[in-house]
């Protein structure tokens, strides 16, 4: 098994090596996409599909790249890169090179793999993208998602149609059935719906299937032909059913280790016409198997548990099997190699004795032929190996070039083998007649002719051929339209039908094979037919009249003699080729024949079969005889038949044999059908135009006669309506009399039955009344005994419920009487801070109040000291001249004790001013703790504010009277201090009591300093302690009256909540009282 990867590049050979896909389970090649560096990883392939061809492989991977694998020329290209996964992919397209990728973002991309460019964009759909469907014209595209699905035109890549669904049902997939113009949806809740493309009606649905076989469709698959649809799910059942009945015809048991069904796919045959019997089918365990449909064997499987395969996708022609892996590698596989004999041309059918004295330039041709030979024998129907002694003819190269056909066919061995045994085998006649023919087999070019419709010549075709078969006559419409619109002759041509339904019935399960085959037909073997159109091709007739006179002329005269011409003799087996004269094993056989040989054979066949039928045709006289001979089958042997052609073929002289008239065959080209334009147009037009007319005429004529038959019916109708109205009226007078006596003699009766009727009546009235009577006594016991029940009902319900009322005013006042006490013990609780928070108070003032005392008494102290040093400075002065002998000793005694009680009173001074600094941080600290007070209470006091600020402006004037009077203190003693130190100089006489004099009026004058700096440190003086205490005093009464006037409030508030609390129990719980009531809606 080859192995490549891709790697980084962009392109390059596939394989290295010619693959052996034989080595290991078919498998040709392993391609893999891996990225080496730091990180070295593997990137999965995701999706991946054929062209139309299926030599060429489009395949998508997680990175959004997009790589085209050219299998016949080994080559792979990078074509796209999306950088985002792709979803679905594809490849048959109209024009070759453009492919469609949905992507994950919701969205549908066409690129050229030419160019590399995007072609359109195309959006519409809210959820991923599951599946694309392209028509077999690639012009049109289905993209399908869960909640919808969307037709597109891919000339212009504008949407057409949209199909919706509700969010419930949801949407499996829609696709275009092979070869026709119906779309057919498939829908979560198994419903199968199938719509005509051209008007999107629908066209039928296919029925619920029988009870106890119904499984929820997931995957879908249709074969080539378009008559089976196959559908799976999560079971290992398959149903077939069949479209053109529209029944399920077999339910498929797959094998016990399948348990759920991922993906369908049929495997095309070469030689089935489209009617594919091999299904792939791909279930949960990964492996794929293949199936045969009709015999229901398992025919091959692909993938295993370790190399489990996550999706497939199969070539149109049916070679190659490309499987994306679990492990995100990309398998391709050959058919051809999984099934040997199922898909191979036919083998050789002889041996080729040599003679090896004159074919010794050709060793290996015969070792080939020889080969070949021994590994393929064909049985005939005896069972019997016929084995022949050929001739071995050196060809030239040039010969066998042109002797080469598609499928790796020889003609000239086909000649041979044909010659040998008379015709082809029945299994590979119609891939033997694909190579003679050289089939192109133009997908495209059918599609558009197919897609123009029926030709109106052959809407009422089933009128003149009336053919049981629904499916063949559609067929046969089909096919003949087609050719109308290929060529205009053919629609005027009467003959035609003949002429292709021996093909059609023969290929109705390929169409497109069908077409081309009449149209070679029409092309190589009718030359030269319709150039005398309308008339029978007199050219051709003439031609086989000069032979059959060559080799018969007695048989010539003798049907001269009967006016027997060419056109009764040779015409019918021409425009009928043989199918009315031949069965089908003898038409079959001579069309190998024709089919092998050139085409003026055809016309030496039908020579052929005239000499043949030499002698009844001399015993006939008459000309019904001659045209009954000529259009009934005959007891004649088809073999002498097909002998005598190719004698004739090789005895007839060259001036008169009709190969030099006619061409050699010419297959038809591929891509586009040629142009058949032999025939006299102008005759062709006016035929056309004369049709028209006619059938314009007819559909006049038709509608006329329906309008007068319509109009005579109506007349018919109206004339049969008015007979039968008089006659209805006839009898309504009849039974009109017969109904008044019946009512006279009724009358009467009832006048008896009335009389009896009121003395029954009186006698039930007077019973009634009894029992009225009765029953309203009952009703009104009745009434009374339900009135008493209400009523004590009623008592119950007032005693339950005031019991119930008196529990909840019981449970209230409890509540009530928590909650006071709760009230109180707050209360008592707050008295019990306030209380607190009032001694510490008071503590503080007192110790302030002390302070103050004893800096009063140091001050009055101070002051006596002052009068005692002026009493004693008197004292001195008065006896200063006692003591002048002492005088230095005095003065130094003096001046000590000045510096001493100097530094005293420095030393109390200082004591003094930190013992204020204390007192007034006591006094900040408690204005702190006033103002955190005066915020908690803040709440209570904003009724009050007005009222407050009253009283602060108020303590503001007192504070103001209180500095005053300190003021008046504070001068009051200056006066006196200075009366003092004037009544000292006045004493003083000396200098040296100047010098004390001097000392002590600095001393007063630096205690004079000290206390006015006090106040300006932040510090309080004596006066002004003193105003400060009184205001203390004076905030702290107030702050008492304001916690009495908040506690009254308080407890007002509590008798009020008390209250509120009774009303609400009252008017929530009200007293029991009973009047009318009434429910309202």
């Amino acid at each position: 098994m080859e192995r490549s990867d891709l790697g980084g590049r962009q392109q390059g050979p596939i394989w290295h090596r010619k693959p052996c896909p034989a080595a290991r389970r078919g498998v040709i090649v392993n391609i893999i996409h891996s990225v080496k560096g730091y990180h070295s990883k593997t990137i999965r392939f995701l999706n991946v599909a054929f062209d139309s061809s299926g030599d060429s492989l489009l395949v998508g991977d997680h990175q959004g790249n997009i790589y085209v694998f050219d299998l016949s020329g080994n080559r792979f290209n990078l074509v796209q890169r999306t950088m985002q996964p792709c979803t679905a992919l594809a490849f048959n397209l109209r024009r070759k090179t453009e492919f469609l990728v949905a992507l994950a973002d919701y969205s549908i991309k066409c690129f050229d793999t030419e160019t590399k460019e995007l072609v359109s964009w195309m959006r519409g759909h809210d959820s991923s993208v599951s599946s694309i469907s392209v028509h077999g014209s690639g012009r049109y595209a289905i993209t399908t998602s869960t909640d919808t699905a969307q037709l597109w035109d891919l000339d212009t890549f504008q949407r057409r149609r949209k199909l919706n669904v509700r969010q419930s049902v949801g949407i499996q997939k829609v696709f275009f059935l092979p070869l026709s113009n119906t779309i057919l949806s498939c829908f979560k809740d198994n419903s199968v719906f199938a719509w005509e493309f051209d008007t999107f009606h629908c066209k039928y649905q296919l029925p619920t299937p029988v009870e106890g076989s119904v499984l929820l469709y997931k995957v879908f698959a249709v074969t080539r032909d378009g008559r089976i649809f196959v559908a799976g799910g999560k079971s290992n059942h398959l149903h077939l059913w069949c479209l053109e009945s529209k029944q399920l015809i077999r339910i498929i048991q797959m094998p016990a280790k399948v348990r759920a069904v991922r993906h369908l796919e049929f495997l095309p045959d070469s030689f089935d016409g489209g009617s594919n019997q091999v299904l792939g089918v791909l279930s949960q365990d990964n492996i794929m198997r293949f199936i045969n449909i009709e015999t229901c064997k398992l025919l091959f499987a692909i993938g295993s548990h370790e190399e489990g395969i996550s999706t497939a996708a199969i070539s149109p022609n049916g070679r190659y099997i490309a499987s994306v892996m679990e492990n995100g590698s990309l398998n391709l596989y050959s058919v051809q190699s999984l099934t040997p004999e199922g898909n191979k041309p036919p083998p050789p059918m002889f041996k080729v004795v040599e003679d090896w004295s004159k074919c010794t330039s050709e060793p290996n041709k015969l070792t080939r032929l020889a080969s070949g030979m021994s590994e393929w024998p064909w049985k005939s129907k005896g069972s019997k190996i016929q084995t022949r002694l050929l001739k071995l003819q050196v060809n030239t190269s040039l010969q066998n070039k042109e002797n080469e056909l598609p499928g790796r066919l020889n003609k000239k061995r086909l000649q041979s083998l044909l010659k040998g045994f008379g015709e082809y085998p029945a299994k590979y006649r119609m891939f033997v007649w694909r190579s003679l023919l050289q089939l192109p087999e133009n997908h495209l070019a059918f599609s558009s002719l197919i897609d123009k419709g029926t030709h109106s010549a052959f809407v009422n075709i089933q009128n003149e051929y009336p053919i049981k078969s629904r499916k063949l006559l559609r067929v046969l419409q089909r096919t003949l339209s087609a050719l109308a619109h290929w060529s205009a002759i053919f629609a005027e041509t009467p003959y035609i039908p003949l002429l292709a339904f021996p093909f059609v019935k023969l290929f109705q399960n390929n169409q497109l094979i069908c077409f081309e085959v009449v149209a070679t037909v029409v092309v190589n073997f009718c030359q030269h037919w319709f150039e005398y159109f309308p008339n029978p091709p007199v050219n051709v007739l003439s031609m086989m009249e000069n032979v059959l006179a060559h080799h018969d002329k007695q048989l010539l005269q003798h049907l001269i003699k009967h006016n027997v011409t060419s056109q009764v003799y040779a015409w019918p087996l021409l425009e009928t080729l043989f199918s009315e004269v031949l069965t089908r094993e003898e038409w079959l056989k001579v069309f190998d024949n024709i089919f092998s040989n050139h085409p003026s054979y055809f016309l030496m066949v039908v020579v052929a079969y005239i000499v043949c039928s030499r002698a009844p045709l001399l015993h006939c006289n008459q000309m019904a005889d001659f045209e009954y001979f000529f259009h009934h089958r005959n007891n004649l042997d088809i073999n002498a038949v097909i002998k005598e052609a190719y004698h004739l073929m090789e005895a007839t002289p060259l001036d008169i044999h009709p190969q030099r008239m006619l061409d050699d065959f010419i297959p038809l080209t591929k891509g586009q059908y040629p142009v058949f334009n032999k025939y006299p147009k102008f005759i062709v037009d006016y035929q056309t135009q004369e049709r028209e007319r006619i059938r314009q005429d007819e559909i006049e004529y038709l509608r006329e006669r329906q309008l007068a038959h319509e109009l005579e019916a109506k007349t018919q109708e109206q004339k049969a309506e008015d007979e039968a109205w008089y006659q209805k009226q006839a009898l309504l007078r009849e039974a009109e009399e017969q109904r008044r006596k019946m009512l006279l003699e009724e009358e009467e009766k009832l006048a008896e039955q009335r009389q009896r009727l009121a003395a029954v009546k009186k006698e039930l009235k007077v019973k009634e009344l009894q029992f009225l009577d009765a029953s309203r006594r009952r009703f009104l016991k009745y009434q009374q005994d339900r009135h008493q029940m209400e009523l004590q009902r009623l008592d119950d319900e007032i005693a339950r419920k005031a019991s119930m009322r008196d529990q909840e005013t019981a449970a209230t006042i409890q509540d009530m009487e928590v909650r006071w006490m709760e009230l109180e013990s707050q209360r008592q609780l707050f008295e019990q801070h306030l209380i607190k928070d009032q001694e510490a108070v008071t503590k503080e003032m007192k110790e302030e109040v002390d302070a103050h005392r004893r800096k009063v008494d140091l001050e009055d102290h101070l002051l006596q000291r002052l009068m005692e040093i002026d009493k004693e400075e008197k004292q001195k002065a008065q006896i200063v001249a006692e003591e002048n002998a002492a005088k230095a000793e005095q003065k130094r005694i003096d001046t000590d004790w000045r510096l001493q009680a100097l530094h005293k009173l420095r030393r109390e001074d200082q004591d003094r001013e930190k013992r204020y600094e204390e007192i007034a941080k006591l006094l900040h600290d408690n204005r702190v703790k006033e103002a955190e007070l005066l915020k908690a209470m803040r709440e209570a006091e904003e009724q009050k504010w007005e009222e407050v600020i009253q009283k602060k402006a108020q303590l503001e004037e007192e504070q103001k009277a209180a500095a005053a009077a300190n003021e008046h203190r504070k001068q009051f003693l200056e006066d006196r201090m200075n009366d003092a130190s004037e009544l000292a100089e006045k004493l003083q006489r000396e200098d040296d009591y100047f010098e004390r004099h001097c000392d002590l009026k600095a001393r007063r004058t630096e205690r004079g300093v000290e206390l006015q700096q006090v106040p300006r440190t932040g510090n309080i003086c004596l006066n002004d302690f003193s105003a400060s205490v009184s205001s203390s005093h004076m905030s702290l009464d107030r702050r008492r009256e304001g916690l009495a006037c908040q506690e009254r409030e308080l407890m007002a508030e509590v008798r009020r909540l008390r209250q509120k609390l009774i009303s609400q129990s009252r008017s929530r719980h009200p007293p029991t009282c009973f009047p009318a009531t009434k429910w309202m809606p």
